[in-house]
């Protein structure tokens, strides 16, 4: 199949991908991630954003990750965005300068994990990564607060006035920061994404370009325009570990997925059932 061209749109509706593993091992399931990759494009999501927080990225090593870059962009019709976060400098700058060379269509990088940093050595964080990667395609900044040291306005504001970042995903589903987001779009020529589903449908009505949504990997149909369906889903996924609840759900949708890489919990794993249970029959009444 004839791939879409090199140039990245920063509109509509991305999937985070979760990344398949083998049951036996937790090495990638390459085939299984292309697969999954074909199901989002039939479902007309217009890119996708491998590695990302629900893609468990953590779990996998360097190789794996620009092999699957590299295999996923010869197969994919639709624009793939990377994520290149890691806990210090040196490995976000390799992880970027693997995922170009591999073919990815844009790159996604949030602040150094783990360790919580203040906002100047987060900007510091960003201006030296802009100054020692390529630059070869666009990158966003990822505001994902749940999971490492957040971006307050202000360093973004800073970092985005610099023309080094096309734009922003932001996760926190905080809807003032999505106000100054979108002041900040319309004082300059950047994207504004949404990952934070609950908060998606009015972002979009309010300006923002588009989302990068975990939940879309497994109902890529009901992100937008299906509000109601969304939350109930939403309800649900968040009773669970991430990114659990998304994993069970895309193999629910005859994808694979791989088993937990940490164990539920027996009541967990009572409620998982339900879930289950509950996923089949609903997808099928809508």
């Amino acid at each position: 199949m004839a791939r879409a061209g090199r140039q990245l749109q920063l509109t509509g509706i991305f999937a985070s991908a979760i990344t398949p593993h083998r049951t036996a091992s937790p090495e990638v399931d390459f085939s299984g991630a292309l697969d999954l990759i074909d199901f989002l494009t039939s479902a007309g999501i217009k890119g996708v954003s491998l590695f990302s927080p629900v893609g468990e990225f953590l779990n996998y090593t360097f190789a794996e990750r620009q092999r699957l870059v590299y295999l996923a962009t010869k197969r994919s019709r639709i624009p793939l965005i990377a994520n290149v976060s890691h806990s210090t400098l040196t490995g976000a700058i390799q992880l970027a300068d693997e995922a170009v060379s591999a073919g990815a269509d844009g790159l996604l990088l949030m602040p150094p994990y783990f360790y919580r940093y203040k906002q100047p050595e987060i900007e510091e964080f960003y201006m030296q990564f802009t100054r020692e990667s390529s630059g070869a395609v666009p990158l966003l900044l990822h505001n994902a607060p749940q999971f490492t040291s957040p971006l307050e306005s202000d360093t973004v504001r800073r970092l985005l006035d610099t023309g080094h970042f096309a734009g922003i995903e932001d996760d926190s589903g905080d809807r003032n920061l999505l106000n100054i987001w979108l002041q900040l779009k319309r004082e300059r020529p950047v994207a504004v994404m949404i990952g934070d589903e609950r908060i998606a449908a009015q972002a979009l009505r309010e300006g923002a370009d588009g989302i990068i949504s975990a939940a879309a990997c497994a109902i890529p149909e009901l992100i937008v325009g299906h509000e109601e369906q969304l939350h109930e889903f939403l309800n649900w996924i968040d009773q669970f570990p991430a990114p659990a609840g998304i994993k069970h759900a895309v193999a629910l949708r005859k994808q694979k997925s791989g088993p937990d890489l940490v164990p539920l919990a027996p009541a967990t794993c009572r409620l998982m059932q339900d879930f289950s249970t509950w996923f089949v029959k609903w997808l099928a009444s809508i």
